[in-house]
């Protein structure tokens, strides 16, 4: 009969001395830290987009009865408005993004321990650490709920990527049909300036 596998316990105690933790548990612990850090990075990356809207938003609502009418001018101001109205849907997307829920495979636990949407399934602390007690002493259980943890990170970071790519690309053109109308305007006021008889 072979040897019991170690759980969890024993991966933070036995350290290097146990060869599952460097075949199977470890890699998916840094390829996790990986993709969270990821994940928080595309989170602050939105946040500053969606600040940095705000403030072109606001100088532009501010001088907006200041523009002149024209076609060229309206054309811009209508692609201004769609533009900025789909950057903010994106964003609010990557913000907000839809959680997976992969826990009907037959191969998973029945409630993932690792994420907030399973932790609070528990009435109580105790609860939860009795089960995560029971879940770590396989060590193939173990294995597969870390590696559903980090396929749905994996999604939930394509998904937010996704959208923060779009949202930029309405960002530029939002802040390019800003600059449209500005330029329009300098040159509508120079061309007075210049060419007035």
């Amino acid at each position: 009969m072979s040897e019991e596998k170690p759980n969890i316990e024993s991966l933070k105690i036995s350290g290097s001395r146990s060869p599952d933790v460097h075949s199977n548990i470890a890699p998916i612990f840094q390829i996790l830290q990986s993709e969270q850090n990821i994940l928080q990075r595309t989170d602050q990356k939105a946040f500053t987009l969606m600040s940095i809207l705000g403030v072109f938003m606001v100088f532009f609502i501010v001088h907006f009865l200041k523009i002149n009418i024209t076609w060229f001018n309206v054309v811009m101001v209508i692609i201004y408005f769609i533009a900025a109205l789909f950057a903010i849907g994106n964003l609010m997307l990557v913000i907000v993004p839809r959680m997976r829920n992969d826990q009907d495979q037959e191969e998973l636990p029945d409630i993932n321990a690792t994420y907030f949407g399973g932790i609070t399934q528990f009435k109580n602390p105790v609860e939860y650490a009795k089960y995560l007690f029971e879940v770590t002493q396989n060590n193939e259980e173990t294995y597969m709920m870390f590696s559903s943890q980090l396929y749905a990170l994996g999604h939930i970071n394509a998904y937010k990527n996704k959208h923060l790519r779009r949202a930029i690309m309405f960002f530029g053109t939002a802040i390019l049909s800003e600059l449209f109308i500005i330029m329009s305007m300098a040159w509508a006021r120079a061309w007075q300036f210049l060419f007035n008889t």
